[in-house]
């Protein structure tokens, strides 16, 4: 059995758009890093020492996140936020729905979005338990080949964080498409 997803929701296009308008003005970009880790190098001995990461480059100004954000607000009839309200160095926005909405299809298509608009293509997934990771990542599988077929096909690559195979997570780093690491809470909280 094959689960059909309905995408033209719009409910839900108007919850993908309230996040990926906040980067509105964006230009495809990358920033590129060296990896560099004398301890990971100890342990694995597959690295280089010039291997060159991938990461999600933002150029956009606080003003202008600011300036989408309030735009977004006013569309949904909300109170646009003062500039002393909202911390948007961290970018931690939130979108409220309602349980069996579809939340978890909306932030996965998001992601989607994020990358065919602006070129990201590192992604972190934080959860608040085990059983909810189990479940994102089961989303993951059962919407991939949904995915692939709104989105041209595009290769991308998912996984469940596990700290003993922390190859995964230089995969994450150094691979130039798009990326989706679930990791729980409690997890992400330690020291990798």
């Amino acid at each position: 059995m094959k689960i059909k997803f309905e995408s033209g929701l719009s409910y839900q296009q108007e919850a993908i758009n309230a996040i990926v308008d906040i980067f509105q003005g964006q230009e495809v970009c990358t920033s590129n890093f060296t990896v560099f880790s004398p301890e990971y190098l100890a342990k694995q001995k597959t690295l280089d020492f010039n291997q060159k990461g991938y990461a999600n480059k933002l150029q956009l100004t606080e003003a202008q996140i600011l300036e989408n954000t309030q735009k977004i607000q006013l569309r949904n009839g909300m109170k646009p936020s003062l500039p002393n309200e909202v911390d948007i160095r961290h970018l931690d926005f939130s979108v409220e729905m309602e349980t069996g909405t579809g939340k978890t299809y909306v932030y996965l298509r998001t992601i989607m979005e994020m990358n065919r608009q602006y070129g990201f293509t590192k992604f972190i997934i934080v959860v608040p338990s085990i059983p909810i990771k189990e479940g994102v990542y089961k989303s993951l599988q059962i919407t991939e080949s949904h995915f692939k077929e709104h989105y041209n096909n595009i290769p991308y690559k998912y996984f469940i964080y596990d700290s003993s195979n922390l190859s995964d997570v230089r995969d994450f780093a150094v691979n130039d498409q798009l990326q989706i690491m679930v990791i729980n809470i409690d997890a992400f909280r330690k020291k990798l």
